[in-house]
């Protein structure tokens, strides 16, 4: 077969990306081939496929004759490029569809355990940190790659930085969320809350991750718009915070590169505060400020207003970055961890208050003089519920950490309940109000193929969040008060298998709601999936979005 005449030779950049992709495959068979874990030697035959596959995508550019290096304008406007912000938008909706079933079977399994099936894979301890994964790191992970890459080129007015770094970005990063899944359901785990992935997925994830910092600041860097727009500022505090969590809570000394097991370097309970300064910052930083930033992009874009208060959003950001950081001892209430610890996590907590109600306002008052378009758009309605359901979110994890209440709440289903709030109210209706805003511009098209369909999806999972947050913060503290009864002679008036057979109604409902979130996510899917092939096409001039002002 001959070769096409249009093929180009590869470029230095090209070269050095299948170097670099044929000596992980090398390596990785090398590895495969001395494992001491069968697991582990599936994970290096997947490293080793992702170097190969690599390989053939860079050398296909080359027969393609892609352009090395695109103009970064053409026709004097910013030549974009959005090929991977359509990837990361589409892994998002995937990844969120699977973590949430996987939420709903293990609701499932807790009100009836027989779901089990005493198969080991499926077992809840294996499904648990894979649907909390799926849902924060996979789905949550995506929505962020993609919105930071959109925002940051629409804010800056530049093309996204390098070549085939951000393909890197987002494909690297996937590549680790499979390694990840499926370690746990192989039982591979380092058991940490939210850091369950071992040494080797998380040592792929810091190049990643240093490789996503820097593409983001470079596009900073060549911006043509002079202002740095506060969302940005946000993407940046994820990134930069993120990263360094995740080599604080991580730094483990593994057994062998031949081995999936490794030993952290913290003991006890410097361990364990390592853990919640992670695993609260976490929610802050990765929940909270990364998805700030989307708040602040796509609330004032979808209602075509103005930040309400510039000033407030930058105060915002400020106090709510000096102010997480130091929030994770509350966590560690009545442990081993020293008392003025636990106390000062508890104080950062409660003054955590006003940045957040901070920003929630500036939020929802971004829509003063747009408020009836909440009758007839419900992407911008999901949008602004997303933020009442931040405020409420923030008002109740401040409260949670005051000692007298944690001492009722800790260890129990409330804090489920809270989780939730959070997770499902603030981040996933956050998250699907920007795919929603996303996928049209993104594909060129007028709009979404059903607004019908999203209200559809709005009402049933507010309906199901209702249920399940509702159930849990019943539950919750009735499971407190039960374990906490003694009787007349001091001893425990109720047995724990008491406690749990009477959070079976609770369970039962918690699993409905969690039910009807996912039917609302099918729901969204779908609709996703008809816009991009069948949705109406937008007129040239309707696709020229300005970039976003800072209001005055």
């Amino acid at each position: 077969m001959s070769i096409p005449a249009t093929t180009r030779s590869m470029s230095a950049n090209e070269v050095a990306w299948s170097i670099a992709a044929a000596a992980l495959a090398v390596f990785s068979v090398y590895v495969a081939s001395q494992a001491t874990d069968s697991g582990y030697a599936f994970h290096a035959y997947v490293f080793a496929i992702a170097g190969i596959a690599a390989v053939i995508a860079i050398g296909k550019r080359a027969v393609a004759n892609v352009v090395v290096d695109p103009p970064q304008e053409i026709d004097s406007k910013p030549n974009y490029n959005m090929g991977p912000v359509k990837f990361s938008t589409i892994a998002a909706m995937f990844w969120g569809v699977a973590g949430f079933l996987v939420g709903l079977i293990i609701a499932l399994q807790l009100a009836w355990p027989a779901l089990n099936f005493d198969l080991p894979w499926i077992q809840f301890g294996r499904l648990r940190p894979l649907h909390t994964s799926a849902v924060i790191f996979a789905f949550g992970g995506n929505v962020l790659l993609a919105t930071s890459f959109y925002v940051v080129q629409r804010t800056s007015q530049a093309r996204l930085a390098g070549d085939l770094s951000p393909w890197f970005v987002v494909l690297g990063y996937n590549l680790f969320i499979v390694i990840a899944g499926t370690g746990y359901l192989l039982g591979i785990t380092q058991g940490k809350e939210y850091a369950e992935p071992e040494w080797y997925a998380d040592l792929w994830l810091t190049i990643v991750w240093v490789a996503y910092l820097l593409v983001f600041l470079a596009t900073i860097w060549k911006r043509k718009e002079p202002h740095i727009y506060v969302a940005n500022w946000f993407y940046l505090a994820f990134i930069l915070t993120i990263a360094v969590l995740h080599l604080g809570n991580n730094s483990t000394i593994p057994v062998s590169i031949f081995s999936p097991k490794s030993y952290i370097v913290w003991s006890g309970v410097q361990d364990a505060m390592f853990q919640w300064w992670y695993g609260h910052n976490a929610v802050g930083f990765f929940l909270t400020a990364g998805f700030l930033a989307i708040m602040y992009y796509f609330v004032p874009k979808r209602a075509n207003r103005p930040v309400y208060s510039y000033r407030l959003s930058i105060v915002h950001f400020w106090a709510l970055i000096f102010l997480y950081i130091w929030a994770g001892p509350h966590h560690l209430h009545y442990t081993a961890l020293p008392d003025w610890a636990q106390t000062l996590g508890m104080t950062f907590s409660i003054m955590l208050w006003m940045p957040s109600w901070g920003g929630m306002i500036n939020g929802l008052m971004t829509l003063s003089g747009a408020w009836d378009k909440l009758r007839t758009d419900p992407v911008l309605r999901m949008l602004v519920v997303s933020v009442a359901f931040y405020g409420m979110s923030t008002f109740e994890g401040p409260m949670m950490s005051i000692k007298a209440v944690n001492s009722l709440s800790h260890y129990t289903d409330w804090t489920v309940g809270h989780v939730h709030s959070g997770a499902l109210g603030w981040v996933g209706f956050v998250s699907f109000g920007a795919i929603y805003c996303l996928v049209p511009w993104l594909w060129n098209k007028k709009g979404l193929w059903s607004d019908k369909l999203v209200n559809w999806h709005f009402w049933i999972a507010t309906l199901g969040i209702v249920l399940y947050i509702s159930a849990m913060w019943v539950a919750g503290i009735m499971q407190g008060l039960m374990w906490r009864a003694y009787t007349a002679l001091g001893f425990l008036e109720y047995s724990f298998i008491e406690t749990v057979e009477a959070m079976h109604p609770f369970y039962a409902i918690r699993a409905l709601g969690g039910g009807m979130f996912v039917v609302g996510s099918l729901i969204m899917a779908y609709n996703i999936y008809m816009t991009i092939r069948s949705g109406e096409a937008a007129e040239p001039a309707a696709t020229a979005q300005p970039a976003m002002a800072p209001a005055e």
